[in-house]
């Protein structure tokens, strides 16, 4: 049996990546779809304070346990299903909890980071880059860190400002060469949507494994 076929969504913070992943999930059902977050395989750290952990680099490559989410990858194109972690962001903890996903045609990969670092970037069989202006990014990031991660205004402006962007700079943004297709503004782009899913189905047709 042919593996499944994993779309990459890479881009900055807070670039529409999330909202583009759900619009293709949610419009390309007929194919069967199953997504990993990079955000969910984020480095446990239990040996650290919680005030230690407040000041770790989150938006470098290290942060993320590598290993575990391409064994994830893996294992869902071999067919076999697995239960992938859930990072608790409030705490700066990985969260008892895990979520089982099921093997599909489709694996829809969602992170800043997944063609920064090449181990995952391999794992992508077609690759999207969210291009989205630095100044919208930013009030949706902080937006997005008070209402759901219970986040300081004064926080998450510090932490964009000594990680975040530099971050970005150095790893997000050059990783675009990476990419298939770059879509702007993410999925909140109608046309670049449609074109996607035309993609995306072309694909799963063209994979004998998953064909009727």
């Amino acid at each position: 049996m042919a593996p499944s076929i994993v779309i990459g969504i890479a881009g900055g913070t807070a670039s529409g990546k999330t909202t583009l992943a759900k619009k293709l999930i949610s419009e390309s059902a007929e194919f069967g779809t199953a997504i990993l977050r990079l955000d969910d395989y984020y480095r446990d750290r239990p040996e650290l304070s919680y005030a230690e952990k407040e000041k770790l680099n989150y938006d470098h490559p290290d942060s993320f346990d590598v290993d575990l989410l391409v064994s994830h990858l893996i294992a869902l194109k071999k067919g076999k299903t697995i239960e992938h972690p859930v990072y608790d962001f409030v705490n700066h903890a990985r969260s008892t909890k895990t979520v089982v996903v099921h093997p599909a045609p489709v694996i829809i990969l969602e992170g800043i980071m997944i063609f920064a670092i090449e181990k995952i970037r391999k794992q992508c069989d077609f690759r999207i880059f969210v291009d989205t202006p630095a100044d919208i990014r930013l009030l949706r990031r902080i937006q997005r860190d008070i209402e759901e991660r219970g986040r300081a205004l004064d926080s998450v402006i510090e932490q964009y400002l000594s990680t975040v962007r530099p971050m970005h700079d150095s790893f997000v943004e050059p990783s675009k060469i990476y990419a298939d297709i770059i879509v702007p503004e993410g999925g909140y782009n109608r046309n670049a949507t449609d074109l996607l899913l035309t993609k995306i189905e072309a694909l799963v047709q063209a994979n004998d494994s998953f064909k009727k």
